[in-house]
């Protein structure tokens, strides 16, 4: 009997010790959830948790912006700035003024680069092909084969620059200021939004550049003790290195990483899973490991959150635009259809509001036949409007002629012009009553 209100008595003592109990595992439970979200007063609040100062996420195909947060605001990039250097020297390679195996003299400009930066060690009177210096420039982020490559191009840095500038203004990066070619200049500035727009830009028009960016590593020369090793860490190819396994990213292929004091540790990326690729910015982050984890989040907010709907099929028939009128041709009118297909990145699971609302079509003076098949004859808008954000994204595709049309004979085209003179004359007649 004793041992049975003994038991009782101790009954409350233990429920009150297991409640104790649930309330520090909740507690410490709540603790570290909200570390996870962030804290940090220093950093803008945003529903992501990032612990950057400025950051952005679009889809590399239309722009789309996924996210944004100070997106708009002007801050150094530091060595992100190569990727306009980058840019440039293949836009020389295109116009046939440069060439890959090309031998660049380094200048005492390029060889008397601060020491503080990275860089491969170049000396005044160094011969390299455009080809090394740029993987040095891409891979090791080298300062000195940076500015040997903008000599090259402008003569001086201070001249590269000068391109790079009126660059960015042709391209629309209206927040740029380029005031060096490697971004080692507090003073250069652009907004995480023209960063992620050039990034996008540069992507489609030289695709080859992430033949360089996704290059772990390289040996720059045979006499090096050990080859650079690319500043990306995030690299998809990381998974089989073992100091960098727990940065890589699957389908991370490029690409620029930056840090100088006043802008802090930052990192343009892009990756690609399927047929979908996502560009993000991170500006201002803290630590050298932050600035990869923050754009992890990034990443796997777009790719798990939304999905490619494609609302028009490729050689679709287009409403209101189902064939265009020609010249000369054996018929007068010849069908045609989209070029390509039309896709957006929509959250996973809705249905999205998508309208057609322009379509353009070359005049009948400016198809004259022969038509070929295949034709470029004009272009249709979709637009999508994002229901949470009540923003408009647009795209454009071409329209081609679906089959060929060859040149009417001079006695068809004779014959036409007979008929359609007395079809006009008979109308006339005809609004004479």
């Amino acid at each position: 009997m004793k041992s049975n209100k003994k038991a009782v008595r101790l009954f409350p003592a233990i429920s009150a010790m297991l409640v104790g109990l649930l309330i520090m595992i909740t507690v410490g439970q709540t603790a570290a959830f909200a570390a996870a979200k962030s804290t940090d007063s220093s950093f803008p609040a945003n529903s992501l948790g990032l612990e950057v100062k400025a950051a952005i996420l679009i889809d590399a195909d239309t722009g789309q912006v996924l996210f944004q947060m100070n997106q708009d605001e002007a801050r150094p990039p530091a060595s992100m700035t190569k990727m306009m250097t980058e840019y440039m020297v293949l836009e020389e390679i295109a116009a046939g003024r440069l060439k890959w195996d090309d031998i660049v003299t380094v200048t005492e400009e390029a060889a008397s680069t601060p020491a503080d930066g990275s860089q491969i060690y170049l000396a005044a009177g160094d011969k390299h092909t455009v080809k090394d210096l740029y993987i040095a420039m891409a891979v090791g982020s080298a300062n000195d084969a940076t500015i040997a490559l903008a000599d090259r191009i402008g003569s001086t840095e201070e001249g590269f620059v000068k391109k790079m500038n009126e660059t960015a203004k042709s391209l629309g990066l209206n927040s740029a200021n380029f005031t060096s070619a490697t971004g080692l200049k507090d003073t250069t500035v652009i907004s995480a939004a023209d960063l992620a727009k050039f990034a996008s830009i540069l992507l489609k028009k030289h695709p080859e550049f992430l033949d360089f960016s996704k290059l772990p590593s390289y040996k720059f020369r045979e006499r090096d003790k050990a080859p650079m090793v690319n500043w990306n860490w995030m690299l998809a190819s990381n998974k089989a290195v073992p100091s960098l396994k727990k940065f890589a990213y699957d389908g991370l292929d490029g690409m620029k990483t930056g840090y100088i004091s006043a802008a802090g540790y930052c990192f343009t990326s892009t990756a690609k899973r399927g047929n979908m690729r996502l560009i993000s910015v991170v500006m201002g982050a803290k630590t050298i490991n932050k600035r990869f984890t923050e754009t992890a989040k990034l990443l796997d907010y777009g790719f798990n959150n939304f999905e490619q709907k494609t609302v028009v099929a490729p050689k679709t028939v287009v409403k209101n635009a189902e064939s265009v009128k020609i010249k000369k041709g054996v018929s007068k009118e010849v069908p045609i259809m989209t070029a390509s297909d039309v896709t957006f990145l929509v959250k996973k699971g809705s249905e999205p509001a998508i309208t057609q609302t322009k379509v353009t079509l070359k005049t009948e003076s400016e198809l004259v036949a022969p038509i070929a098949n295949g034709q470029e004859v004009g272009s249709v808008t979709y637009t999508y409007k994002d229901a949470e954000t009540g923003k408009s994204v647009d795209k454009t595709v071409k329209l081609i002629t679906s089959k060929e049309v060859e040149k009417a004979s001079w006695w068809r085209l004779l014959f036409r012009a007979i008929g359609s003179f007395f079809g006009s004359l008979f109308k006339g007649i005809v609004n004479l009553f």
